[in-house]
């Protein structure tokens, strides 16, 4: 079973600077230090990277440039590497330096992925995902489709061997929305 990558339009109107938490859900810093505790509890029981990370950041240019990473066969690497960068190094995916070094990280050459963002060749497939997002009603990241079976947040193996096979898991899964 392959895994297939689908951008979807998380908060695509977060300015390039980004957002604070605070900002970006409307709610007091103390509810923003419970919110990231729960998540790194979460990600420290999934054995994720998880940074302390206070703002959100728009990332339509990496999900292009991801889209251009898939068709170069670079497409796992790039995405867990934007990952990390955004979970856990806290990196701003709208600035052009760091994407760039995402690419040049999994071996995508610099100056190619350059003119990939300046000409937005991948715009098109990027817009492509975000109306199949809409159409599957997905509403938050991750979201694990299977079948007619639908996990939502990052998941423990055993909850995701349970949306493929359908078995109920031997143990219970962490739940956490990222």
């Amino acid at each position: 079973m392959n895994v297939r990558w689908v951008a979807f339009p998380l908060h695509p109107q977060t300015p390039a600077e980004g957002l604070t938490l605070e900002a970006l859900f409307d709610i007091p810093t103390a509810a923003v230090d419970r919110l990231c505790a729960r998540l790194a509890r979460t990600a420290a029981e999934l054995g994720l990277a998880f940074g302390d990370r206070r703002k959100t950041f728009n990332s339509r240019l990496a999900q292009e440039l991801g889209k251009w990473a898939e068709d170069r066969g670079r497409g796992d690497a790039f995405h867990r590497a934007a990952f990390d960068a955004y979970f856990a190094g806290g990196l701003n995916l709208a600035r052009l330096p760091v994407l760039l070094d995402l690419a040049a990280s999994v071996q995508l050459p610099r100056d190619e992925a350059r003119r990939v963002i300046e000409q937005r060749r991948y715009r098109a497939a990027v817009d492509r995902d975000w109306q199949k997002a809409a159409d599957k009603r997905v509403t938050a990241v991750p979201t694990f489709i299977y079948a007619d079976r639908r996990l939502v947040g990052a998941q423990s193996y055993p909850a995701l061997k349970q949306l493929v096979t359908g078995e109920p898991p031997a143990e219970t899964s962490a739940q956490g929305l990222f």
